[in-house]
């Protein structure tokens, strides 16, 4: 099965330094044997016309698969060097130089002898894949598309503002003036340029000797909130309740006193107190839900009395 060459496309605009210095074009139409001699611009691009030329003609298999990974030895260094021009902004070389591998193949896969020297091709190929691995598995938190070019952006306007030895610091407004960008859009980028990668929880952000970490600050859900809305919403349930049944409830829940001697302070039985405590929760509950009363406050007081006597 041939490769299919039509959706071989650049994904990523590349930049005056990613491009290479000079190449020619190798006549690979003719046998693979008398194919030109390409004139490259690296020492680590290697004269492998002839290799690319079998490559193509070749169909799905041991041979095939024996050219690709000559190939891709050939033009490893290449894609070391290519990588290397990305250390420094964060991640491992090893881990860049496996990326840069990846995007390698993708370009030998999808190269066509007849459009022009594979040095031209493989370039701007591997930058974009470097690139779009910062763009898609460097940052810590997923970002927007649009928030990671106003980054660059700004630090590229930042970068040209301050190459001259002593320069200040540029404004908010310069660097708009130099981006062509607004100053919210600068705004967003100079935020996103703090926030490639996130804080550990157990950072100390203190020197002495009570040292604390970022988890220290930061606050727990408090549930006073919660008791605040309950009393407010028992409130007024509370307040039509009988006195001795307000009473009752205050002496068991503010006072912590037991059933027993609730009974034996207001001269009723423990199991009348009970009854007493239930219905007027069950009442208070259910106002404060918005839904009927079980009992009224008549029958409550005559059933109180009724025993109490």
């Amino acid at each position: 099965m041939r490769i299919d060459l039509s959706t071989s496309r650049l994904e990523e605009p590349v930049s005056a330094e990613d491009k290479p210095e000079s190449t020619e074009t190798a006549d690979v139409t003719g046998p693979p044997a008398r194919s030109a001699t390409v004139r490259h611009s690296h020492d680590d691009a290697p004269d492998s016309a002839t290799d690319f030329a079998r490559l193509a003609a070749l169909e799905d298999g041991p041979e095939r698969d024996a050219v690709r990974d000559e190939l891709v030895t050939a033009w490893l260094p290449m894609a070391h060097r290519i990588a290397g021009r990305f250390r420094d902004r964060g991640e491992n070389i090893e881990d860049l130089r496996q990326v840069a591998a990846v995007g390698l193949v993708k370009a030998i896969d999808r190269f066509d002898p007849s459009r022009g020297a594979f040095e031209s091709y493989a370039v701007p190929t591997i930058t974009g894949e470097v690139k779009r691995h910062f763009r898609d598995r460097m940052w810590a938190l997923r970002v927007p598309r649009r928030v990671q070019e106003l980054r660059n952006k700004v630090r590229l306007a930042r970068r040209d503002l301050t190459l001259n030895p002593g320069a200040p610091e540029p404004t908010t407004a310069e660097i708009a003036a130099h981006a062509g960008l607004t100053e919210d859009e600068v705004a967003a980028g100079m935020e996103a340029m703090e926030s490639f990668s996130t804080l550990s929880l157990d950072a100390e952000l203190s020197s002495t000797e009570d040292n604390y970490s970022l988890a220290d600050t930061l606050g727990d859900p408090d549930s006073s909130y919660d008791v605040v809305v309950d009393r407010e919403a028992a409130k007024e349930g509370l307040r039509r309740l009988p006195e001795r049944e307000r009473d009752i409830l205050y002496m068991r829940f503010f006072e912590d006193m037991t059933q027993n001697r609730i009974a034996d302070r207001l001269g009723i039985s423990q199991m009348h107190v009970s009854r007493l405590i239930t219905r007027s929760c069950a009442r208070v509950r259910d106002e404060a839900l918005g839904g009927p009363s079980r009992s009224g406050r008549g029958a409550a007081d005559a059933d109180g009395r009724t025993e109490g006597k």
